[in-house]
């Protein structure tokens, strides 16, 4: 399974015709058949449900889909980063992100470095940990920005300045509304909004023996689109400060927690990672801005 016969899959799996994806990669239409043929054999899957005039992907295809993306990703960047070697007069650096508002501090160091380096790109990718730490593991990201412990095994890290409040995002004229702050057992059999990660590594220290009394009507990856389903009416959204617009013209309000809590920042990278000229110029920045949080 090579490198261009994945490329040769990804765009037929674009295109949804082995015909239209013949063309745009300058191959005849049995040449490419035959690669994909030979590529579902190879792995023992079908690939491709085809019809006279489309095709498209099985189970199996849509997993090999994910796949070949990633791979062919982590191809470009190595690519990236050989040629880079030996200067730093530019240069790209892939950076994961969770959802934060102390990510502000990262963006400051990003601007220092781009102000002596003006040719370095940053790129930023959302997402949870599980996704962030994956894409950290096949050497996508070159950093992973994250709101939960740090596996020490794994990873090296620095914490960043500040730490992210907790709280509920709501309707201003929902019932809550009215409690300047408010408490878990506030949030027992209402409506709840939370995101996926959040189940899995806050709600339990959050609500210990009582998670069999919350009433979650949906999950969210983004704060953004749980302050939608907020807005209308669908229940609270419990997340950090900051993430959620509840200005005086907005229909959304934030509530802190009680008792506080709060959660540090903290930005991540392989062990034994070996940076390109780009990236290591952002870590020194980092590393000595951020000496006194540490």
């Amino acid at each position: 399974m090579g490198i261009r016969v994945l490329s040769y899959f990804l765009e037929v799996a674009r295109e949804e015709s082995i015909t239209r994806a013949a063309k745009r990669l300058h191959i005849s239409q049995p040449t490419l058949s035959k690669q994909l043929k030979d590529l579902e054999s190879e792995l023992g899957k079908k690939l491709f449900v085809r019809s006279s005039f489309s095709v498209h992907l099985t189970d199996e295809g849509m997993l090999l889909r994910k796949r070949a993306e990633d791979i062919l990703d982590m191809v470009d960047k190595t690519a990236e980063e050989f040629k880079a070697l030996g200067q730093v007069a530019g240069g790209n650096i892939h950076i994961g992100c969770a959802e934060s508002e102390g990510i502000k501090h990262l963006a400051r160091r990003i601007k220092a470095v781009q102000k002596q380096y003006p040719r370095i790109r940053v790129h930023l990718y959302s997402g949870d940990t599980d996704d962030l730490s994956e894409r950290l593991d096949w050497g996508l990201l070159d950093f992973a920005v994250i709101a939960q412990a740090v596996d020490l095994s794994k990873y090296n890290y620095l914490k960043l300045p500040g730490t992210d409040t907790w709280g509920v995002v709501m309707r201003k004229d929902a019932p809550l509304a009215q409690k300047e702050t408010v408490c878990v057992d506030d949030l027992l059999d209402s409506p709840l909004i939370v995101s996926r990660q959040g189940i899995r590594e806050d709600m339990p220290k959050l609500f210990r023996e009582r998670m069999d009394r919350l009433c979650i009507v949906a999950t969210i990856n983004l704060t953004y689109n749980g302050s939608v389903l907020a807005r209308e009416g669908l229940g609270y959204v419990l997340t950090f400060d900051k993430l959620a617009d509840t200005s005086e013209q907005s229909e959304l309000c934030f509530r802190p927690l009680t008792p506080k809590l709060e959660t540090n920042l903290f930005i991540i990278w392989k062990k034994y990672q070996v940076f390109t000229p780009a990236a290591e110029v952002l870590l020194n920045e980092m590393k000595e801005s951020y000496a006194a949080s540490q």
